[in-house]
C-alpha cells in the first residue's frame, strides 16, 4: 500500500540550484512505496508551516535542503509518528552525514526507498528544538557572521573562521550537568547530539544519537597557532583526544554567561541572553537512515 510523502524543497539552502529535484524525485523513488507531492519554500519557515499542516495527512515528509531546514521541518514533526527524510543539499549536512544518507541527491532519493526508520534523539535549548548540533561561543559567532555572507558554501565557512579568529576572545561558562557543577573558560561550546557539525568535522566522534544524551563539548583557549592542529583532528575523528578538549555527557544542562550573544541551533544562529538551559528527548524523531548508520 502506497504512503502519502511530502518533499518540502527550500531553494537557496547550501547555494545549491534545485530545480532538477522534482525530475530526480520522479525518476529514483519508487513509486509502489511512496505517492509523492513536492512542494517549495517561498520563505523564511514556510517549511515549518508546511510540514505542521502536513501532520495526519502524509506518513513521511522529506526536508531537501540544509541542517537548517531538517531542523525547520523536524521541529514541526518531533513527537509524532511523522517519520523524517532527508535529502542533503545544505553546506554542511552533519545530521545527514551521520546517519549514512549519501550526499549525491539520486542516491539520497533512493536511500528513502529503504524504508530503514529509526527513532533518534532530540534537544530543546530554552524550549527550540535542535537535532544534530547547538552550541554557543566562536562556532556560534561564525554562524552569525557567515549568515551575512552572500557567499555560501564550506569554503566560505572557512574563510570567516580564519578571519574571526585572530580577534575572537574566549568566554566563562557556569555549567549544570545533571545536578554536577562546573565553570570553565571555554572558547566554545558544542552541545552535541551527532558527532559532527558538518562536512565529516567531528568535534565529539563518540556521540550518540540513541543514548538519551547530549555530549557537552568544551573547547578551552588555545594558541592560535595550533588553530590547524584543531581543524585536523575534527576531521581525523580525534578532537575527543586533545587536552584542549573536555567532554561531559547529560541529559539536563544548564549554562550560564556573562553577556548575551550568538548561539546556534543546528548552524542557524540567532541571539541569546546569558541562561540557556538543554532538555534531551530521548527518541523524539522519527527519521530515515542510510545504510552506513550504525544502530
Amino acid at each position: 500500500m502506497k504512503s502519502k510523502a511530502l518533499f518540502i524543497i527550500n531553494p537557496v539552502s547550501g547555494g545549491k540550484k534545485k530545480d532538477n529535484v522534482p525530475e530526480l524525485i520522479n525518476k529514483n523513488l519508487d513509486t509502489t512505496l511512496f505517492e509523492p507531492t513536492i512542494v517549495f519554500t517561498d520563505s523564511a519557515m514556510h517549511g515549518s508551516q508546511l510540514a505542521h499542516d502536513a501532520k495526519g495527512q502524509y506518513k513521511y515528509i522529506v526536508a531537501v535542503g540544509g541542517d537548517g531546514t531538517v531542523n525547520e521541518i523536524a521541529s514541526s514533526i518531533a513527537g509524532t509518528d511523522t517519520v523524517l527524510g532527508i535529502i542533503p543539499f545544505g553546506s554542511g549536512n552533519g545530521l545527514a552525514r551521520f546517519l549514512g544518507i549519501p550526499m549525491d541527491t539520486a542516491d539520497a532519493i533512493k536511500t528513502l526507498n529503504g524504508l530503514r526508520v529509526e527513532a533518534i534523539d532530540a534537544a530543546k535549548l530554552n524550549g527550540q528544538w535542535f537535532f544534530n548540533m547547538a552550541g554557543m561561543g566562536f562556532d556560534a559567532h561564525i554562524s552569525e557572521v557567515f549568515s551575512h555572507d552572500k557567499t555560501r558554501g564550506f569554503g566560505a565557512y572557512i574563510r570567516s573562521a580564519f578571519r574571526e579568529i585572530v580577534n575572537y576572545k574566549s568566554e566563562a561558562y557556569q555549567l549544570e550537568i545533571d545536578g554536577a557543577s562546573y565553570i570553565r573558560e571555554a572558547f566554545m561550546l558544542s552541545f552535541a547530539n551527532s558527532s559532527q557539525y558538518g562536512n565529516n568535522a567531528h568535534v565529539s566522534p563518540c556521540a550518540s544519537v540513541q543514548d538519551g544524551l547530549i555530549d557537552v563539548c568544551i573547547i578551552k583557549p588555545f594558541p592560535l597557532y595550533r588553530f590547524i592542529e584543531m581543524g585536523i583532528r575534527m576531521f581525523t575523528k580525534t578532537a575527543d583526544k586533545s587536552k584542549y578538549v573536555e567532554i561531559i555527557q547529560g541529559k539536563n544542562i544548564l549554562i550560564k554567561r556573562n553577556t548575551g550573544g550568538p548561539i546556534h541551533l543546528d548552524g542557524e544562529p540567532q541571539m541569546l541572553g546569558t541562561d540557556a538551559e538543554i532538555n534531551v528527548m530521548p527518541g523524539a524523531l522519527r527519521i530515515i537512515t542510510g545504510k552506513g548508520f550504525n544502530v
